[in-house]
């Protein structure tokens, strides 16, 4: 070999570590993952990607499920988008363009759970009672808290699940929602007032208010849609694997996962 051969070599067998039958790489961001190849490189692949808590996402997104899982292998992005672009379910349900995206405006958020966004999504089909999904995020970690409701319009129903919540992560400064009847009632405002939180309502011409929490709607029910099979009514028993999914996925905004 001649003299810079030899240098590369060394370079890069600097980062790698030997630990019996395994072989560690010291990634560029100092974390340790196990070096994987052939069919355990494939079928870690097939479940970060299309697994019961993979959510099929796209191939940047499925790399870094890889990443957090603590594996590596040199040609891991090739592989995902490879692997997305042969998957039936991805590719028979096809994605929103970014022309029909909900637009978002940037919202100043000094601590975490100060600004709270709540929206309902459904009717789904019946599903052991329930028909409607109402989700909470934070907008400052993205995070995700749903819960399936059986009706919509039901006050005490909202107003349960949002003492849960104050309960477990504290009142927040802000509530973000839409102009909706199971939001804007005698009952609903009562809590608001018990607990000190600001109300703020988004207009019907101007729905960016709220565009945090509809673009987690999107992406809970872009997984609910390719997860669940020919039975739509199972959707209630997919959630938590849905929630999963979109919890350890990447966020760009962040630069992490909402985990």
């Amino acid at each position: 070999m001649t003299s810079p051969t030899r240098k590369g070599i060394f370079s890069k067998t600097s980062t790698l570590l030997l630990d019996g039958p395994f072989l560690f790489k010291i990634c560029a961001d100092q974390v340790i993952r196990r070096c994987v190849s052939g069919q355990e490189a494939f079928d870690i692949l097939k479940a970060c990607h299309s697994g019961p808590t993979g959510g099929h996402y796209g191939a940047n997104y499925t790399a870094k499920k890889v990443f957090d899982s603590g594996f590596y292998w040199p040609t891991i992005y090739k592989d995902a988008h490879d692997f997305v672009t042969r998957c039936d379910i991805c590719q028979r349900q096809g994605k929103i363009s970014q022309r029909d995206e909900m637009p978002q405006n940037s919202i100043q958020v000094c601590e975490i759970f100060d600004m709270w966004g709540i929206d309902f999504m459904g009717p789904f089909p019946s599903s052991r009672g329930e028909q409607y999904i109402t989700l909470s995020v934070d907008y400052l970690t993205k995070g995700l808290k749903p819960k399936a409701l059986p009706h919509q319009r039901c006050p005490r129903f909202v107003c349960k699940f949002l003492k849960s919540l104050f309960s477990r992560f504290g009142a927040p400064r802000a509530i973000i929602s839409d102009r909706g009847t199971h939001f804007c009632n005698d009952q609903f405002t009562k809590v608001m007032l018990k607990y000190g939180v600001t109300h703020r309502l988004s207009t019907a011409y101007h729905p960016q208010t709220s565009g945090q929490v509809e673009v987690s709607n999107r992406g809970l029910k872009r997984i609910l849609e390719r997860t669940v099979g020919e039975n739509r009514a199972s959707w209630s028993d997919k959630l938590d694997d849905a929630l999963w999914a979109f919890r350890t996925a990447y966020k760009t905004p962040i630069g992490c996962t909402s985990k």
